[in-house]
């Protein structure tokens, strides 16, 4: 599996920092919804470009079946998932691997904030197209 650039692991970083503070501040037990925008306001005070709730196109066999919606693209390149879920399932880091598979984005971050210590909750996900 290749590793993505030093570059994006940076900016991976900064996201993770961005979550610890909004988790630092809010602990867990929140909706999902509110850690998204605390998480929004942090970036933004940290001046880091991202949008939000975009919407990626899916198809299947060159025909759009319909679209799916990640939390953040950071930089135009990473995917970043939130989650306030009792714990993290394989289904979640299948979301986040489809939407990289989707968009052609080499990194994810699943960040699940109903965890006692965030960096608990925090998966990195690579994905490799296949050469």
């Amino acid at each position: 599996m290749l590793e993505p650039s030093r570059e994006l692991d940076e900016i991976a970083g900064l996201v993770i920092g961005a979550a610890l503070e909004v988790h630092r501040v809010l602990g867990p037990g929140f909706l999902e919804s509110v850690y998204e925008d605390a998480l929004a306001i942090e970036l933004a005070l940290r001046g880091v470009s991202f949008e939000r709730q975009k919407a990626v196109s899916v198809s299947y066999k060159g025909w759009r079946i319909g679209e799916g919606r990640w939390d953040f693209l950071v930089e135009d390149s990473l995917i970043v998932e939130l989650k306030a879920a009792e714990r993290l399932l394989p289904v979640h880091q299948a979301q986040v691997l489809s939407y990289l598979k989707a968009t052609g984005c080499r990194l994810g971050l699943l960040i699940n904030f109903h965890e006692s210590q965030l960096r608990q909750g925090i998966r990195r996900i690579v994905f490799s197209p296949a050469a």
